[in-house]
């Protein structure tokens, strides 16, 4: 497997190893040794599937407190995933970084605890995937407004269909500050 570090420290997109043939193919979408050996290390919980159609947007999510670390992959179709730090006193604050997330480039990314994260579908529908480090926690669980200028996200749907959570999230300024994750080095 091979890591691909982004502008944020921390996140990754993880390519894997991918061994096919005109019957198919195999890889390795997670092994706790190897995760180790790149810098990762993420005891998964709760594993999560979703399904979407065209110009859905889901996002931007988080936990606080009890932050999921989060391993995103594209099962089906394709996906523009993005991860933005909302820890306020982390350097990289209101930094956000992005990747085309494809069942045929079969890429993953790595968001770790304190990143607010989402996606939008490009393809007529996405099946997308989720390991989490952390149980859902409904009392936990917080969201920011998806277009908010504070991050100036170039998402590649003009007018994205989202649910009444994300329409009504709040911009990263009308958060209070115990509601965002700690930042540690």
């Amino acid at each position: 497997m091979k890591r691909i570090d982004t502008p944020l420290p921390g996140v990754a997109i993880l390519e894997p190893m991918v061994h096919g043939d005109d019957r198919g193919f195999f890889f390795e979408s997670y092994n706790r040794h190897t995760f180790e050996q790149l810098g990762i290390e993420a005891n998964f919980v709760q594993s999560n599937v979703s399904r979407s159609k065209r110009g859905v947007l889901r996002g931007l999510h988080y936990q606080w407190p009890h932050p999921q670390g989060k391993l995103v992959s594209v099962l089906e179709g394709e996906v523009y995933d993005v991860a933005v730090d909302i820890r306020p006193d982390s350097p990289t604050f209101r930094q956000h970084t992005a990747a085309m997330l494809t069942s045929s480039n079969k890429r993953m990314m790595w968001i770790p605890p304190g990143y607010a994260h989402g996606f939008c579908v490009l393809s007529e529908h996405a099946l997308f995937a989720y390991q989490c480090t952390e149980l859902y926690d409904r009392a936990a669980d917080a969201s920011i407004r998806w277009n908010d200028p504070a991050f100036g996200i170039d998402w590649p749907v003009a007018s994205p269909e989202l649910s009444n959570k994300d329409l009504s999230a709040p911009f990263l300024d009308d958060v209070p500050r115990a509601r965002l994750p700690d930042y540690t080095p």
